[in-house]
């Protein structure tokens, strides 16, 4: 017998998961967590990794990847102060699920263009 508060919780997890990939689900959102990668960034250079993404745009998703525990922001106390990016430890098992994403569309590339081909849409 399932109990009131476990389907509550399972409905706030059901919800709260909507909500971060409504977040991280955007191409800017993961592009920035594979600039990032293992390395330590600042704003400027994750804008130079990140081609096309204007100011607005990497704020924002830096924002809301820092938001969902993906990403920490390290402000240093210089003049002018130095912020650096870095992966959190989720941050790093998100780019690996995006990694085995990724490799499964390499694997089945030839399906996918088929399939695509198929409804005229390659």
């Amino acid at each position: 017998m399932v109990m009131a508060t476990d389907r509550a919780d399972a409905m706030r997890a059901d919800s709260l998961a909507r909500e971060i990939f409504s977040d991280i689900a955007n191409k800017w959102a993961l592009l920035i967590v594979e600039a990032i990668g293992d390395d330590t960034l600042r704003f400027t250079e994750l804008r130079k990794e990140v081609d096309g993404i204007s100011h607005k745009m990497l704020t924002q998703n830096l924002r809301l990847l820092e938001r969902n525990g993906l990403v920490e922001r390290t402000v240093h106390p210089t003049v002018p102060p130095r912020v650096e990016y870095t992966l959190t430890e989720p941050g790093r098992a998100l780019r690996a699920t995006v990694g085995a994403m990724c490799d499964w569309t390499h694997r089945h590339l030839d399906a996918i263009e088929e399939a695509r081909r198929r409804f005229g849409a390659v």
